[in-house]
């Protein structure tokens, strides 16, 4: 009877105790310098990080800036992944791989087991945990589709912390079950923009049935943080901290795909800020980066929101309000207003200015899908693998299938892998417009990129 923890034909466990110790911090293996953030006031340099101490924990701070290669996941921490639990099972797609008569090879990371549905816990828990080790009380937030809402709501309700969320107002409406697990968890849950803040209200005054961004959320979030002297603010993506989380589900991969001697040849995610595919993807690349592995990266994003595809790289602010930090990255432009796709996850302006830098060398190839597209590989994958797919990670999902159909034609024996970074559950009045036809695509709305500096 063969080890089920090597079985390559189903899946591959590792037990609790084999979760990584560290995350793993690519900022010294780039290839250039990351840019710095700027200070919009003077437009130099933000070299001293006391401003962004306001914001967030000390020691969020210090890793956001942080040269060490390897950081120690703290013990409260370790115990928590243990808890979710962690390590997930990365699987063989065998199914599909029949479904498709592909003679390659795709594997998944099942991060959408978790209690929140999706990989997000992997930064809420240590970004929670920091800030009780600190003496904060409350913690203020935005979320787009309410994966990184509810994770946050969850691990603010591990160690006892207040929590307010700012969800965008086109999720808000269309995915009610978001703002219901939240609100179990013990966060307040506004829809953004909101008469809560000032910078809401003069959205609404302009505009009643504005359908929110992320980036209006975010402006909402920062305004209430400053508020009041012991609440911090928490992100869910595009910082070099939260991407640094998010690293334990690519850690464990790596040695998942040890175990069964096999290495992905491309590995392919979606984007919206960038730290699902980051959190995957960076530890492999770390050997890309070090000349070890010819592994081609394909970041997958929506047409309706083409950050990468027609974005220009270039300094913009994270928010709509203009109360960031600029970060060099690749932008549609802060002020850009997304079509109210189902993938509210992926509706960002920017992205992580590390995966833009590598995206600009080169080193990530970004594409672009039409949401009928990616609900269609969606279906496909339900009714091969039984997993109902978020409409995020059928982005991913749709490129998977393209290239194992591609290796049909040319006869390659390519390993595909991907992260399965959420559930659709609560996803399936998107679903139900998709088999009544009543799904449509959607083309982006004006681009205007920045020009600071």
């Amino acid at each position: 009877m063969s080890n089920p923890k090597i079985d390559k034909e189903h899946a591959v466990f590792l037990s609790s105790d084999e979760i990584p110790t560290s995350w793993y911090n690519i900022l010294p293996d780039l290839p250039v310098p990351l840019p710095p953030p700027v200070n919009p006031q003077d437009m130099k340099p933000l070299e001293d990080p006391t401003p962004l101490l306001r914001l967030f924990a000390k020691e969020l701070v210090m890793q956001e800036m942080s040269a060490e290669r390897w950081i120690k996941i703290p013990d409260e921490v370790y115990d928590a992944y243990q808890r979710l639990p962690r390590p997930t099972p990365l699987v063989r797609a065998k199914r599909l791989e029949d479904y498709l008569k592909t003679p390659a090879e795709i594997y998944y990371k099942s991060e959408y087991l978790s209690p929140a549905g999706s990989h997000k816990p992997n930064t809420a828990i240590p970004q929670a945990y920091y800030n009780k080790a600190q003496g904060i009380e409350r913690i203020v937030t935005e979320t787009g589709a309410g994966q990184w809402g509810s994770a946050l709501s969850m691990a603010t309700n591990i160690f006892d912390l207040k929590c307010r969320v700012y969800m965008v107002s086109g999720s808000y409406k269309t995915k009610p079950g978001r703002k219901t697990m939240m609100e179990i968890w013990g966060a307040e849950v506004f829809s953004s923009p909101s008469n809560q803040t000032k910078f809401g209200q003069k959205i609404l005054n302009e505009n009643p049935e504005h359908n929110g961004s992320l980036g209006i959320a975010i402006s909402e979030a920062i305004e209430d943080t400053l508020t009041d002297d012991n609440t911090r603010y928490c992100l869910g993506s595009v910082l070099n901290h939260v991407l640094l989380h998010q690293t334990v589900v690519g850690l464990e991969a790596k040695k998942q795909f040890e175990m069964i001697d096999v290495y992905p040849d491309i590995i392919c995610g979606c984007i919206g800020g960038g730290s699902n595919f980051a959190g995957f993807a960076y530890p492999f690349m770390m050997d890309k980066l070090q000349g070890k592995t010819e592994t081609e990266f394909i970041s997958c994003e929506p047409k309706a929101v083409p950050s990468t595809t027609k974005g220009t790289y270039t300094y913009d602010f994270g928010d709509t309000a203009e109360t960031t930090p600029l970060l060099k990255m690749y932008t549609i432009g802060h002020n850009y207003v997304p079509p109210p796709i189902h993938s509210g996850g992926l509706r960002y302006h920017g992205k992580a200015p590390s995966l833009s830098l590598l995206i600009n060398q080169n080193l990530i190839k970004p594409v672009a899908f039409h949401q009928t597209e990616i609900f269609e590989a969606a279906q496909i994958f339900a009714r091969t693998e039984g997993i109902i797919p978020a409409p995020e990670t059928s982005h991913n999902i749709k490129y998977a299938i393209d290239e194992a159909l591609r290796c049909k034609k040319t006869g390659e024996k390519k390993v595909i892998a991907f992260n399965n970074c959420g559930h659709g559950l609560l996803d399936l009045q998107a679903y139900e417009n998709f088999l009544s036809g009543n799904l449509k695509n959607w083309e982006p709305t004006e681009i205007k990129a920045p020009n600071y500096l």
